[in-house]
């Protein structure tokens, strides 16, 4: 199911890149996500199309979820759902560590009709041990190569007690250490300037720990840092995307990190 790592630019481009996308579906980041990728199988700027999307929620959790999952269906992609909350309920909501083998077990057969050549993790909450082993999948976050492990809120909020001057995503492959498989493609970006200095300037005499308390995600440094974030995330998954099914970039790790800063840059300035 998963792609060749011998695989080339011929091969690569003889037909399109059949992608499994996973995903909890829960805010503006996956959604967002989702639709770079179709406007960019539509345009043909991505040789690829979606196997299917795998959401560990179903209709009427929440709001967002409901507006994702329409999405999917409007555009006849097979969709496979899975609620962990309800699996978790029905396993007498053992702790979740006892239960991930579990849950990726049922998903995996639950997916069984479908094939992918390459599985993409876009805002799937979920450590997935099981998974990782049935799909060769890439996963995006939001940080750089050597820093924070975990959830994008922890990122940014890194970026400010750390007072660092850029930051950046990466796309690696998912393995059972989570955000720590090979790494294939970065962008970076400034977090100084004059778009984010009045920002800074806010918080200059602040105790940065405390502002996490006293702000939380209202900050408007936070909030200019994960929009910059954003605007970024969903083209580097679109790049890395188009240089696999391109034969650029070897999916299953070649020890190469590819740089797609400017490509990414590009297409930030495209949209805006």
């Amino acid at each position: 199911m998963t792609l060749p790592a011998s695989s080339n630019a011929s091969s690569a481009s003889a037909k399109p890149l059949k992608i499994g996308w996973f995903t909890t579906g829960r805010g503006e980041g996956s959604y967002g996500l989702l639709e770079s990728a179709l406007k960019a199988i539509d345009s043909g700027d991505l040789a690829a199309e979606l196997a299917f999307v795998f959401v560990n929620r179903v209709k009427g959790q929440t709001k967002r979820t409901d507006r994702f999952l329409n999405l999917v269906e409007s555009r006849g992609i097979p969709l496979v759902t899975l609620s962990s909350r309800d699996f978790r309920r029905s396993h007498d909501n053992k702790p979740w560590a006892e239960l991930r083998e579990a849950f990726d077990q049922a998903a995996i057969e639950l997916l069984r009709p479908h094939s992918a050549d390459i599985a993409v993790h876009a805002g799937y909450m979920l450590i997935a041990p099981l998974l990782c082993s049935e799909y060769l999948t890439l996963n995006l976050h939001p940080a750089l190569p050597g820093g924070t492990i975990g959830m994008w809120q922890q990122a940014v909020w890194d970026v400010i007690t750390e007072d660092l001057d850029e930051t950046g995503a990466m796309i690696h492959v998912s393995t059972e250490e989570v955000d720590e498989g090979p790494v294939l493609a970065t962008t970076t970006f400034s977090v100084k300037g004059e778009d984010f200095t009045p920002h800074w300037n806010e918080v200059s005499n602040a105790d940065r720990t405390k502002l996490k308390e006293d702000s939380g995600e209202d900050l408007p440094l936070f909030k200019a840092i994960r929009e910059a974030g954003l605007l970024r995330e969903r083209p580097l998954l679109i790049e890395t995307l188009k240089a696999v099914a391109q034969g650029r970039i070897d999916p299953a790790g070649s020890g190469e990190i590819t740089d797609l800063t400017a490509e990414v840059e590009a297409a930030v300035a495209n949209s805006r």
